[in-house]
């Protein structure tokens, strides 16, 4: 991956998922500023799915502060204020849900998922998905925010265990409880694949 203009950091950007809502506990919207200024700090620009609101508002507003890039993807449908609120630093305009995942991955080197709902689910199921198939080889993180994705993990495991996720897939994602932690793991991260897996073209 491209080095970055500080050199402290092999990510020019970084993707993040999270809720349109804040949450109902401080730890969540104190985890979204924590992780906008870890990406400040390490000369990281931000891509995100547009707006103001929720936990999206917090790390994009902390990154923007810092003085950092961010770079907003949301659908036209999405883009009445009272929906979304103001979007933070670039807005890139798409015409679907799913040209808005890709457009986000197309200029992301790395994802995070902070606590979100179904859609930053979907999201994040989806690029480790990508990962797995071999799509794309950039590492996948978790910020599990005081065991917010304790289940999500365990289940995982449970899908290892029981044979339907290979057990070196199981390292597609990594996790941790506090962004620095989380950055860092993602910076060392090493791609993983199968065979089979490493053969395919897309």
């Amino acid at each position: 991956m491209e080095q970055n203009r500080a050199g402290r950091s092999r990510f020019v950007r970084v993707c993040v998922f999270c809720g349109s809502s804040a949450g109902k506990r401080d730890c969540y919207q104190d985890a979204a500023v924590a992780l906008g200024r870890e990406l400040v700090a390490r000369n990281v620009d931000l891509v995100y799915g547009g707006g103001s609101v929720g936990l999206m508002g917090l790390v994009s507003e902390a990154v923007h502060r810092g003085g950092g890039h961010v770079i907003g993807i949301i659908p036209r449908t999405l883009m009445r204020k009272e929906i979304t609120g103001e979007t933070i630093g670039e807005v890139r305009p798409v015409g679907s849900m799913h040209q808005r995942k890709a457009e986000m991955a197309r200029y992301s080197d790395a994802f995070i998922a902070l606590p979100g709902g179904y859609g930053t689910l979907e999201e994040l199921l989806e690029v480790i998905t990508w990962a797995q198939l071999g799509i794309h080889k950039k590492p996948v993180g978790l910020l599990n925010v005081d065991g917010y994705y304790d289940f999500l993990l365990a289940f995982i495991d449970k899908a290892v265990n029981d044979g339907f996720i290979q057990p070196l897939q199981r390292h597609l994602v990594v996790s941790a409880s506090n962004a620095r932690d989380l950055v860092q793991k993602l910076e060392e991260y090493v791609p993983v694949q199968d065979e089979v897996v490493a053969r395919l073209r897309w």
